[in-house]
Order: C-alpha cells, then structure tokens, then sequence
C-alpha cells in the first residue's frame, strides 16, 4: 500500500484528491495539512510513501517545506501538484528537491500513475511543462543541484543512451520505456544509470535538463 500525505491550503482541493486516490488500488491518504508546517510534523507522525504538495501557501510555502525536509535529512519523495505553471516556480522546486511536477488539471489515472512512480524511486516531469523546464534550463549555467558546470559528458552517449534520455524528457517511467523501446526493464534501469553518470548528474529531472543544455535533445522551440 502506497501512504501519501496531502498538502494543501484548500480544504475542498484536500477532500478532492483523497476521494479520487482512494478509489485507486493500493493507495491510500495516510494524513492531510493545510500549510508547510503541518505538513512537516504530518511526515514525522505518519511517515510517508510521497507527499502531494502544492507550492503556494501562505506561511511555509512548498519550496520552503522541501527545503526543510531536505535540512532534516527526510527524503520522502514529494510530488509538486499547483495550478502555476510558472517556469520560476517550477525550477526553485526542483533546486529544492522535488521528485515530480503536475498540473491539477491532470486526470486521476495520471495523478495514481504519477504517485505510484515516485513511490517506485523514480522521477515524473508532466509532459505539458516538460518544455518550459528544458526551456528554462537554457539559460542556467550550472545544474540545480552540486554537480559542476554544464559541460559536454565525458564519454558520449550511444543512440540506445539518447533514446532512454528523450523518453525520460516525455515523463515515461522505466516501465514504459522498457515497452516503447522492446527492451527488459532492467536493460533500461541500467541505461538511466549509464545516463546519469555520464551526464554527471543524480536523479532524471537534472539529466534531462542538462541534456537539454548540452544540445542532446534537439531544440523544443522547432
């Protein structure tokens, strides 16, 4: 059973999404908080498998809840879910260290499959805003998390490498991937890897994001 928290300033938006991840299988609302605040003692109390969180909120917002997550050393998968689609906002949650980015327009069948995949260790970047990001990584001269300049990988990726990396852009899990490309799941598990360390980075948010800058994944604007 996947144990999710919620986190959102609005009552009904709360109420809403526990109805809707209920009716899913193997996922269930362990908890609700109305502010940044609440939520942190929510994941101290209740421990668990990713948190839902929307950005703006008044008091501790959700960048400054992650980023008190982050300097207790918690790291339960959070799952940025804002009516914003506002590039800043999207790039401080992912210097703060979020695993996932919706849109609340999503359907339920993307949100349970959104949660269940950060539940699984991996990364999800919807692929309505996966262009903004990418767009907005341009213009960084470093990555947001320790790794160092945006310089060309060592070792060049090979073209199995480049197409793990453009599904990875589209938000595919290792799952998809795996059934997109007919290759076993673990073959793709160690492509990402391969991709991660060339591309010198740590999770597959950063990856995309210097793939972008790097020129690997072609320009979004064409």
């Amino acid at each position: 059973m996947i144990r999710v928290l919620v986190v959102d300033d609005q009552t009904l938006v709360r109420q809403g999404i526990r109805s809707l991840l209920e009716l899913a299988d193997n996922v269930t609302v362990v908890a609700e908080a109305d502010d940044g605040d609440a939520a942190l003692e929510a994941v101290e109390a209740h421990h668990p498998d990713v948190v839902l969180l929307d950005l703006r909120m008044p008091g501790r917002d959700g960048i400054a809840t992650m980023a008190a997550l982050r300097d207790r050393g918690v790291e339960v998968p959070v799952l940025v879910l804002t009516t914003f689609d506002d590039d800043d906002l999207v790039l401080q949650a992912i210097r703060a260290g979020a695993r996932g980015y919706l849109l609340k327009d999503v359907t339920l069948e993307q949100l349970v499959g959104a949660v269940r995949t950060l539940a699984a260790g991996q990364t999800l970047v919807q692929p309505a805003i996966t262009d903004r990001l990418l767009r907005a990584a341009r213009g960084l001269g470093t990555s947001a998390g320790k790794e160092g300049p945006m310089t060309a990988p060592v070792d060049p990726l090979t073209p199995r490498e480049l197409e793990v990396l453009r599904l990875l852009a589209s938000g595919y899990a290792n799952r998809e991937i795996a059934t997109a490309l007919h290759l076993a799941e673990g073959t793709v598990k160690n492509h990402v890897s391969n991709v991660l360390l060339k591309l010198g980075v740590r999770d597959r948010t950063r990856a995309v994001m210097r793939a972008l800058h790097l020129g690997l994944l072609g320009d979004p604007d064409r």
